[in-house]
């Protein structure tokens, strides 16, 4: 199974996916590509130490989201991209890009979903108080972090 990874950020979740393909336990999975929609973003760099082959996207350059969609759908094509992970991307996908891997688009959310989904998670998170911190994975639908969840793991906040 090829797995396509999109980044944005720092890339702490993508390095333990490269971390846990280099020890041989992603089982059937491989990590094919690594896409990027911030050029200088460090996910990109961790990316290329990995030897892993990569693009960069950048949404800025895109005069729509349909536009910047097809883009990356195409470059995920062109690796033969079976799963797609999101590790701390933050766009969202359009439409196209979901239908076209139908319940194999996962994202990694810094949040016990359905508690502060979107962006600034963190922030939300320590704003409200919460008792209990955590992080989701789950699969990606039309919506903003509401597809069903696979996997979540709560930890208490320091």
């Amino acid at each position: 199974m090829n797995v396509g990874v999109l980044a944005s950020g720092s890339g702490t979740n993508l390095q333990s996916l490269i971390d846990k393909a280099a020890k041989g336990e992603l089982g059937p999975a491989r990590l094919t590509v690594v896409g990027v929609n911030v050029p200088d973003c460090a996910a990109l760099a961790r990316a290329r130490a990995a030897a892993l082959p990569t693009f960069v996207i950048d949404h800025r350059d895109y005069k729509s989201r349909a536009t910047f969609d097809q883009a990356v759908l195409a470059a995920l094509r062109s690796h033969q991209v079976d799963l797609l992970v999101l590790a701390g991307f933050m766009r969202v996908l359009g439409d196209e890009v979901i239908a076209a891997f139908p319940q194999r688009v996962v994202n990694i959310h810094p949040t016990l979903l359905p508690a502060f989904p979107g962006t600034h998670a963190h922030r939300q998170t320590y704003d409200y108080g919460v008792k209990v911190a955590g992080c989701t994975v789950h699969f990606v639908d039309a919506g903003v972090d509401t597809g069903p969840v696979i996997a979540q793991a709560a930890v208490a906040p320091a």
